[in-house]
C-alpha cells in the first residue's frame, strides 16, 4: 500500500459520485455497463461493511435524449424543417430522473442490494431542520444496509438554468457530493470520471501526465485544463474545486475513473489509482524526483549523447563497467544475500529464490561477458546495403539504435547487468523495473554501473524504477519509449501487453519440449534430457515436456533414463498414455511451465504427432528432436514453428552468451522484429542515408533510375 493511500484503512463511509460522462454513453443513452460494474462494486463494499452513498448525474443527459426522441416521433416533416430549439434542461431532468432511478433500483435488485432515491436542492440545506432531518434519514437508511442515491433535483431548483447558474450552496452534483461529505460525516468521497484523474494537462495531450497527489500550493497554478465535460456542467474544473473544498474541510478525496470495472475497490485497498486531495499532502512533499517522462526523456537524451561517442570510447564504458563489478564484488554479494534472505523468510518457492541468488562466479561470469560484449564488432551505424538510386544519387541502408527501452523483469539481478551492457553496446537509453524480491540486489547494480558511465554521457542514461506505482505511467509514453520487453511470468507479460501501445517483444511461457524418435541414441538422449531438465530447473528453455516414440517402450534406456530423471529428483507426470503405461499422476495440463524439477511425459506414435503435439501445447520457444534418422530430424527441424529448434541438443543452449550474442535482453517468441534470443542485433533498427549532388524529383522528368547494388566496403576489401 502506498503511504500516502494508508489513510483508507481507516474508511467506514464513503460517497461516491458518478458523472454525467460516466451513467451516459457518447449517443446520451445510459451506459447498462459502466452502472453495472458500478453496482457490483457498491454490493461488495456493502458486503464488506462499508457505508456507502451515491450521488449520481445523468437525469438531464437520459431524459434529453428520451425528449429528443419523443420530440421527432411527433413531428412532421414540414417541423424537422424549421430551426430546433435546445430543450428545457428542468424539463430532461423531470423526464430522466425517473428512468435514471428505475435502473438504479433493478441493477440493485439484481444484486439483491436495496436503495432509495434522494432529491435535493440548494435551497434545502438554508433549513437546518432539513438537513438534520437529513442526516437521520441517512443514517437510518445505512443502518439497514439501503444505498441512499442523491441528485439534484433540477427540475424544481430555482436557479435559472443548471448548466449556466453557479450561485447557491452548491451549483452542481460534484459540489453537491463535497457538501453531503461533510454534512454526513463521510471518511471519504470518489468522483468517479471518464479520465483517470486529475492531468496537469489536457489527457489527450502526450506531454500531460497524471497527478498522483494534488498539492494545492504546487499544482493550482500549473495545471491546464481542458474542455468541459461533453454532458455535464464542469468537468474536471468542477471535480477539482470540490475536492479541494472538501479535502480542506478534512474528508479526503480521490478522483478516479468510472470506466475501469474495480477503480473504487482498488481505491479502498491502498492502491495508488487516480488523484488523491488530502488536507495533509503538502506533508507528504518530498524532494522532487523525476517524473517516468522525465526519466525516458533523459535516457534519450544521455543515449544521443552515447551514439556520438567513438566505437572505442563507447567499448571502454562496457570495459570499466565489468572492472567496477569485480570491484564491488563484496558489496553486491552482501546486498544480494539480504534479498535472498528476505525472499525465504517471505516463503517464495525455491525456484524464484534460485533464480535471485549470485552464485559463487557469477559477478566474474558476468563481467566476462560485458568484456565479450565490448570486444565484438561494433553494431551500430554500420553500412547494411548501398545502391546507386540514379547517377551520383546513393541510398545507403545502416543500423541504428532503437532509441529507449523499457525491461520489466522479475527476480533475476544478473538480467540488469545483462541488459544495461546490451543497451550501451547498442547505443540504446535504458528504463529498468526489477522485482521487489531483488530491490537491494538490482540498487546495488545499478549504482556500480551508472556510476562507471561518464559524465559526457550521464548516469540517466540507465534509469531504476523503484517503484510499481510508476509502471502505468511508463507504460502509456509511447512517444518516448520504443520497446517494451517484459521477462517474467505469463501474467507479467499478458499485463503489460494489456496496458500499453508500445510494442512489447517477449514471451510469455518457456514450454519446451524434447521429443525422444525411435531412431535415437539412447546413451545420447539420456545425457540431453538429464541436462535440459536439471541443468538450471527455473530456467525458461528448461525442457517441461518429454515426448517418447511409442516404439522406445521397450528399449530398456527408455526406463533408465526415466529412472535417472528421479534418482536426480525430478518429479514426473504423464499425459493419458503415459500415466496408464508407466503409473504416473497425471499432468495438470499439457501446457503447463513447471519452473521446477517436475515434467511432463506423453507417449506418441510418429514425429508428425510429436509437431502436431508441440503446436497445440507448446510455447513457440524451444523445442528438440534426438534422433539418429536425418531425415525425420529434417522434417521437425523444417515443420516445428518455434523461434530455436534444436536436432540432438540440449534445449538449454537457447541463451544469447551460448549463441554468441555475448548476451540477452530475453527469449522472444514474437514473429516481428526478434525471434529467439535478442542481443544487440535485436535492439538495432535501421534508417536510410542519401548523398546527392543537387538532384531534384520536379516530375521524375529527366533523371534515369539505375537502382544498382554496390557493394559495400567490407566486401570491397574482401575482393
Amino acid at each position: 500500500m502506498d503511504q500516502t493511500r494508508a489513510f483508507v484503512k481507516d474508511v467506514k463511509r464513503l460517497i461516491i459520485k458518478v458523472g454525467t460522462a460516466v451513467v451516459t454513453r457518447a449517443d446520451g443513452r445510459l451506459a447498462l455497463g459502466r452502472l453495472g460494474a458500478l453496482c457490483e462494486q457498491v454490493k461488495e463494499l456493502n458486503l464488506l461493511g462499508f457505508e456507502v452513498i451515491l450521488v449520481t448525474s445523468g437525469a438531464v443527459g437520459a431524459g434529453r435524449q428520451r425528449l429528443r426522441y419523443r420530440k421527432l416521433v411527433n413531428s412532421s416533416f414540414a417541423d424537422l424543417q424549421k430551426p430546433q430549439l435546445e430543450l428545457d434542461g428542468k424539463a430532461c431532468a423531470a423526464v430522466g430522473q425517473s428512468g435514471l432511478m428505475a435502473l438504479y433500483d433493478v441493477l440493485f435488485s439484481q444484486l439483491d442490494v436495496t436503495s432509495s432515491q434522494l432529491l435535493v436542492t440548494d435551497n434545502d440545506f438554508k433549513d437546518s431542520d432539513f438537513r438534520m432531518q437529513l442526516c437521520q434519514t441517512v443514517n437510518t437508511l445505512l443502518s439497514l444496509k439501503v444505498i441512499p442515491v442523491f441528485n439534484e433535483n433540477d427540475a424544481m431548483s430555482t436557479r435559472r438554468a443548471p448548466y449556466e447558474d453557479s450561485s447557491g450552496i452548491f451549483w452542481d452534483n460534484d459540489s453537491l457530493a463535497a457538501l453531503l461529505a461533510l454534512e454526513l460525516k463521510a471518511d471519504l468521497l470518489i468522483l468517479l470520471s471518464d479520465v483517470e484523474g486529475l492531468y496537469s494537462g489536457p489527457p489527450s495531450e502526450p506531454n500531460s501526465r497524471l497527478i498522483h497527489t494534488y498539492v494545492k500550493e504546487k499544482h493550482h497554478a500549473e495545471i491546464t485544463f481542458g474542455d468541459k465535460s461533453r454532458v455535464g456542467r464542469g468537468g474536471m474544473t468542477a471535480k477539482v474545486k470540490a475536492a479541494v473544498y472538501a479535502a480542506c474541510a478534512g474528508t479526503p478525496v480521490v478522483i478516479t475513473s468510472g470506466f475501469t470495472t474495480d477503480s473504487i475497490l482498488k481505491v479502498l485497498q491502498g492502491e495508488k489509482v487516480g488523484t488523491l486531495f488530502h488536507q495533509d499532502a503538502i506533508n507528504w512533499e518530498r524532494p522532487r524526483e523525476d517524473s517516468a517522462r522525465d526519466m525516458a526523456v533523459s535516457a534519450r537524451e544521455c543515449s544521443r549523447r552515447l551514439q556520438s561517442l567513438s566505437s572505442d570510447a563507447r567499448k571502454k564504458i562496457l570495459m570499466d563497467i565489468a572492472d567496477a563489478l569485480e570491484a564491488n564484488e563484496k558489496l553486491i554479494r552482501v546486498e544480494n544475500e539480504a534479498d535472498v534472505v528476505a525472499a525465504q523468510q517471505d516463503g517464495y518457492e525455491k525456484s524464484l529464490i534460485s533464480r535471485l541468488m549470485l552464485k559463487p562466479g557469477k559477478i566474474s561470469s558476468l563481467a566476462n561477458s560485458v568484456r565479450a560484449l565490448a570486444d565484438m564488432e561494433d553494431p551500430i551505424f554500420c553500412v547494411l546495403k548501398r545502391t546507386e538510386v540514379a547517377d551520383g544519387l546513393i541510398l545507403e541502408k545502416t543500423s541504428c539504435p532503437l532509441g529507449v527501452l523499457l525491461i520489466v523483469f522479475e527476480s533475476r539481478p544478473d538480467a540488469l547487468v545483462q541488459i544495461a551492457s546490451l543497451a550501451i553496446r547498442s547505443g540504446n537509453g535504458l528504463l529498468l523495473k526489477g522485482g521487489k524480491e531483488a530491490m537491494k540486489s538490482n540498487a546495488i547494480l545499478h549504482k556500480v554501473i551508472t556510476e562507471a558511465i561518464p559524465d559526457v554521457v550521464g548516469e540517466k542514461l540507465i534509469g531504476l524504477i523503484t517503484s510499481r506505482e510508476e509502471i502505468p505511467d511508463l507504460l502509456k509514453l509511447d512517444d518516448v519509449i520504443d520497446l517494451v520487453i517484459p521477462r517474467g511470468s505469463n501474467k507479467l507479460v499478458t499485463q503489460i501487453k494489456e496496458s500499453t501501445k508500445i510494442p512489447v517483444l517477449g514471451h510469455s511461457d518457456g514450454i519446451c519440449h524434447v521429443y525422444l524418435d525411435k531412431s535415437a541414441d539412447m546413451q545420447m538422449a539420456t545425457r540431453i534430457v538429464l541436462d535440459a531438465k536439471i541443468d538450471y530447473p527455473a530456467a525458461c528453455n528448461a525442457m517441461e515436456t518429454l515426448l517418447v516414440h511409442e516404439d522406445l517402450l521397450d528399449n530398456e534406456g527408455l526406463n533408465n533414463l526415466l529412472i535417472e530423471l528421479k534418482n536426480e529428483g525430478v518429479t514426473l507426470f504423464g499425459g493419458p498414455r503415459a500415466s496408464k503405461q508407466f503409473g504416473f499422476p497425471e499432468a495438470p495440463s499439457f501446457h503447463h511451465e513447471y519452473n521446477s524439477t517436475a515434467c511432463t511425459v506423453e507417449i506418441i506414435d510418429s514425429v508428425h504427432a510429436a509437431i502436431d503435439h508441440i503446436h497445440r501445447y507448446g510455447s513457440a520457444h524451444t523445442d528438440c528432436i534426438i534422433a539418429e534418422d536425418n531425415a525425420t530430424a529434417e522434417i521437425f527441424l523444417s515443420q516445428v514453428d518455434s523461434a530455436a529448434v534444436f536436432h540432438n541438443a540440449s534445449t538449454r543452449f537457447c541463451d544469447g552468451a551460448r549463441f554468441g550474442l555475448g548476451a540477452e535482453v530475453g527469449i522472444s517468441t514474437s514473429r516481428i522484429h526478434a525471434r529467439g534470443p535478442v542481443g544487440v542485433e535485436g535492439l538495432l533498427t535501421t534508417r536510410w542515408i542519401l548523398r546527392g549532388n543537387g538532384q531534384v524529383v520536379d516530375g521524375d522528368k529527366g533523371l534515369v533510375y539505375t537502382h544498382r547494388h554496390l557493394p559495400l566496403a567490407s566486401e570491397q576489401r574482401s575482393g
